[in-house]
């Protein structure tokens, strides 16, 4: 549990959607998460789902959780319950992305990186068509398909000491998932390039004063100002903030086609050597020694 959290007890790690049956009568019980147990679900006030990463490895993203978070969102969409979804992590990470043994088997397996390929587009565009609002809230490290979820969501709540990074050019792909479709948008293009082709990290604090993040507090108050941006976002005119969002998020649906096309070269790049090179020199700890095939 992260500290500062108030959370009503629940049955299972996703028993939010389940009711009790009436006394003498024989009713089917559907819990609309039990398809995502790789996550944990949370409804901490009227009309809020908090979504949680939790997992090992600083809540690293595995080939399960990788499917469950770009499907969730279709969950969140037609849950009535539901009004606003609040994205974050357990314990002191937001997430550290990619899972090792989810980038190698994607380096070496053709169908595990086909499915991933159609996960990750999933997720980004999910998280853009949600009809309801979503709020993220970052803390320690918020790497990878967290990452992706985290910058698209409506209102992004960071810490201070939030460290983001997009790692993919360190890893040795072109930057696909989000980064064309969002960076560019949020924080300028001079900005983008430079945190994309370097992987130069950001504090929380840095990224709001880019506009890459909506808001910065302290970071022992994040997850209070997340929870109370999701909460007045409930309490709105749903129908206003809905409609709000999907004409808003057409900026990022005329960018379709170059996040297509990054998401082709990065996982084009994901059978070459130089992912391998890089992925070995993140278990080895070391600097990476690309040497793979240019177009020259």
């Amino acid at each position: 549990m992260i500290p500062g959290w108030s959370r009503a007890p629940l049955a299972s790690r996703t028993g939010v959607g389940a009711s009790a049956p009436q006394t003498g009568e024989d009713v089917a019980v559907t819990d609309p998460y039990a398809a995502f147990p790789s996550l944990r679900f949370e409804r901490p006030a009227p009309g809020v789902l908090r979504i949680v990463l939790d997992g090992p490895g600083l809540n690293a993203v595995d080939h399960a959780m990788h499917g469950e978070l770009a499907d969730v969102w279709l969950a969140v969409d037609r849950d009535p319950e539901v009004r606003v979804g609040l994205l974050t992590g357990a314990g002191r990470a937001f997430s550290a992305g990619g899972s090792f043994d989810l980038i190698a088997d994607m380096t070496t397996d053709y169908a595990a990186r086909t499915r991933v390929l159609r996960e990750a587009r999933d997720l980004v565009m999910n998280v853009i068509n949600c009809s309801k609002p979503v709020v993220s809230a970052l803390h320690g490290p918020a790497v990878g398909a967290g990452l992706v979820a985290a910058l698209l969501a409506d209102v992004s709540v960071a810490g201070r000491s939030a460290r983001i990074i997009d790692g993919h050019t360190r890893l040795g792909v072109a930057a696909g998932d989000h980064a064309a479709i969002c960076w560019p948008l949020l924080c300028g293009m001079a900005k983008a390039k430079y945190h994309l082709l370097t992987c130069e990290p950001l504090t929380g604090e840095e990224a709001e004063r880019i506009g890459l993040v909506s808001i910065v507090v302290d970071d022992d108050e994040v997850q209070a100002k997340a929870l109370s941006v999701a909460v007045g976002l409930a309490e709105g005119a749903q129908s206003a903030i809905r409609w709000t969002k999907h004409t808003l998020n057409h900026w990022y649906r005329v960018m379709a086609p170059a996040f297509d096309a990054s998401l082709a070269y990065e996982f084009y790049g994901l059978a070459g050597p130089d992912a391998a090179e890089g992925l070995a020199s993140h278990r080895e700890k070391r600097a990476p020694r690309f040497s793979g095939p240019t177009s020259e």
